[in-house]
Order: C-alpha cells, then sequence, then structure tokens
C-alpha cells in the first residue's frame, strides 16, 4: 500500500524504527507482544506516527515479515550459490535455514508456526513458495547432472520445504524439544534431504 502523503512527510527512518521495535518485541515474546502501544513505545513515537506508516497491526507484520524472511532468502541463495555441486547446494540451503533458525528459535516460531493474522499467513504462503522455488532449481540441477534420481523438482522441493518446517517445529517451540542439539537436527535434516532426493549413501 502506498505511503499516504502525511506519512512522507515523516522521516524514512521512523518506519525503519518502528520495524525494529516490532521484531524486538516478536523476538521476545511472539506475535501477542508486540502490540501497537508497545511498538511505539519502544520506537520513542507516538501511537498516532505509528498508524501514519501502517495501517494496521497486520501490516506492520507484514513488513517485518517481509524484511527478515526477504534476507533469509537471500542468505540461502547465496550459500547455494557459493557451492560446486548440487548436492552440497542443497546442504547449505538447510543448513543456512535450519541452524539461522534454531539461533532464534522465538522469532523462528513467529515467522514460521505462531497464529497470526491472515495477512501474515499469506506472506507466509508467498515466502514458501520463493523458498520452494530455490530448492526447485537446486533438484533440478542435481538430476541433470546425475546426482539425484530422475523427479518431478517443483514436487519433490515443495515435499521438502514442508518437511522441514514441520521438523524444526518441536525444537522451535517453547514446550517442545528446547533441548535438542541444534547441530545434530541440521545434520539430520540434511541427511533426511539427501535421501528424499536419491543421494546415493556413503559406503
Amino acid at each position: 500500500m502506498p505511503d499516504s502523503p502525511t506519512a512522507r512527510a515523516v522521516p524514512v527512518h521512523t518506519r525503519d524504527r518502528l520495524v525494529a521495535a516490532a521484531t524486538e518485541l516478536i523476538m521476545q515474546d511472539g506475535y501477542a507482544a508486540a502490540c501497537v502501544a508497545a511498538v511505539a513505545e519502544r520506537s520513542g513515537v507516538a501511537t498516532g506516527t505509528l498508524y501514519r506508516h501502517f495501517p494496521s497491526k497486520a501490516a506492520l507484520f507484514v513488513e517485518v515479515f517481509r524484511r527478515i524472511c526477504g534476507r533469509e532468502l537471500e542468505v540461502m541463495r547465496e550459500a547455494a550459490e557459493a557451492q560446486t555441486t548440487a548436492t552440497s547446494a542443497l546442504d547449505a540451503i538447510v543448513e543456512s535455514f535450519a541452524s539461522r533458525a534454531l539461533q532464534r528459535p522465538r522469532l523462528a516460531w513467529a515467522l514460521l508456526s505462531e497464529p497470526a493474522d491472515p495477512l501474515v499467513d499469506a506472506e507466509r504462503l508467498t515466502y514458501r513458495r520463493k523458498d520452494r522455488e530455490l530448492i526447485a532449481e537446486v533438484v533440478r540441477g542435481g538430476v541433470e547432472s546425475g546426482e539425484f534420481v530422475e523427479q518431478d523438482a517443483d514436487a519433490s522441493a515443495a515435499a521438502l520445504v514442508g518437511a522441514i518446517g514441520d521438523a524444526l517445529i518441536g525444537p522451535l517451540s517453547s514446550t517442545g524439544q528446547s533441548h535438542a542439539d541444534p547441530a545434530r537436527t541440521v545434520a539430520e535434516l540434511q541427511a533426511f534431504c539427501r535421501r528424499a532426493v536419491g543421494v546415493p549413501s556413503p559406503a
């Protein structure tokens, strides 16, 4: 949604401060803690100023989601592009996604699974699609190089994205497997993904 003339008159950095404040609150206690009043107070602005930048709390959360997930997608792509084989590229994507999520479990839980406004759910679907597209590129490359067995790259990528997200729900949940070893979790996910796309097991 384009900014109104009033919003354009407010310094640009204020919008960034609001997004940063909302992100910090979500990292601490999830979406419920990031109420409009709390975000405005942490940003050092009036509630009315927040509404000049974002028409609703949901719109603010969507911006938070876009910025974080856009960056995470960029990191995964860079990790994959730095590799020389499809197998190592797939490993790099999984390691990047899972390890970074496990480093910030409360934020990752909010982004992946916490109940939120339908606008945020729509953004989740958008970025899941982008994640699938990235993995599908790698799978197609692996099939072409003979590293992976013949398969529908799009279907495999969709299955992998779903499996990785579901596998992380327990470790990320405050009531779940908080004792899980992050390195082992990442290694198990990498091994699963290799098996799923048909990489031969080492002797």
